[in-house]
């Protein structure tokens, strides 16, 4: 386990889909992880992926598997994790692949939370699109019992974030708050996440007087939830994926040229969506609050913002993945 050996023993145990880098770094360090019997003392360590053996817990490591790349439309009680201490639900229960690959989720989503979850077992994909290093933001609507004005996000992003939108020490934030939708005390939120956040949105919001009703994420770097249903998945389009992989493993200065176009679009961006006052009304007279376009009607062409409701309507035989 030398350097002139070739590849650091993190990174194959994560293309092997056993865990991510920092959970097969976690393991490493616990020493729970052997290389030819002999416990991987300390890092950083190198291996051969085609002649040494590694072991996790004295089991056998299983050689790298074909990359598989799952969308998730998780519903609200799940977890977002391969295991709980208190045997509640994982996603991963709601996913059974052809491929059969041991997949894991890509970050983590709040157990009441609904919206896009992405699966895989290609653990450099995971630590990429995971890592801040590699500014990959993520969006989540967010619905409040509360009517927020645009003078009020300034507020918002201070205790979300630490700063108002498009201000850090560096001056490159780009996480921001925007007004999607306003129905008497409720707001409907659009809110981007570029940074690390030591709170939850859910938290953050309850601490300054905005309870949070629903959240739902709606966009990992450039990869958009659509086509799926609440508890449904399906397999990334060659598209999607040839989008994410270029975002995730984009190199320096294409990272600092995405930031500046996004910085110059957060400028031009409006802080309140054009129609965010107007109410859309459902049939029979009742009021449905929507998410997604402005205008959107509130009949087959617009989905709920609720769960449990519209888009909850899964397959009554069990909820299967729609292959593309």
């Amino acid at each position: 386990m030398d350097a002139a050996r070739g590849v650091r023993i993190q990174k194959v145990i994560a293309d092997a889909g056993a865990a991510s880098r920092r959970e097969a770094e976690q393991m490493i360090d616990a020493g729970r992880v052997t290389v030819n019997g002999e416990v991987v003392a300390a890092l950083p360590a190198w291996v051969d992926p085609t002649r040494d053996r590694i072991a996790i817990d004295g089991k056998p490591m299983q050689r790298a598997q074909e990359h598989v790349f799952v969308m998730l439309h998780k519903p609200g009680g799940s977890l977002v994790t391969r295991a709980d201490p208190e045997g509640r639900a994982s996603v991963l229960a709601l996913v059974d692949h052809p491929s059969g690959a041991r997949l894991n989720p890509v970050g983590r989503l709040d157990v009441d939370a609904i919206g896009l979850v992405l699966l895989t077992n290609d653990g450099e994909l995971i630590n990429r699109l995971t890592h801040p290093r590699y500014e990959i933001g993520k969006e989540y609507e967010v619905l409040v019992r509360s009517d927020v004005q645009a003078s009020d996000l300034p507020h918002i992003e201070q205790a979300l974030f630490g700063a108002a939108s498009g201000r850090s020490a560096d001056g490159g934030q780009l996480s921001h708050v925007r007004i999607l939708r306003r129905e008497g005390e409720r707001t409907l939120l659009a809110i981007e996440v570029n940074e690390p956040r030591q709170r939850t949105i859910r938290d953050a919001l309850a601490e300054i007087g905005r309870p949070v009703k629903r959240i739902k994420r709606t966009r990992i770097g450039p990869l958009q939830l659509r086509g799926i249903a609440v508890g449904e998945w399906r397999d990334l389009t060659s598209g999607e994926l040839a989008q994410l992989r270029a975002a995730a493993f984009a190199d320096t200065a294409a990272i600092r040229q995405r930031r500046e176009r996004a910085l110059h679009a957060l400028e031009r961006t409006p802080r309140e969506t054009r129609g965010a006052q107007r109410i859309v009304g459902a049939p029979g007279g009742k009021r449905d609050f929507r998410a997604g376009r402005s205008g959107a009607r509130a009949s087959g062409a617009g989905r709920g913002f609720r769960a449990g409701k519209t888009e909850s309507r899964a397959r009554k035989g069990g909820v299967r993945g729609r292959r593309r």
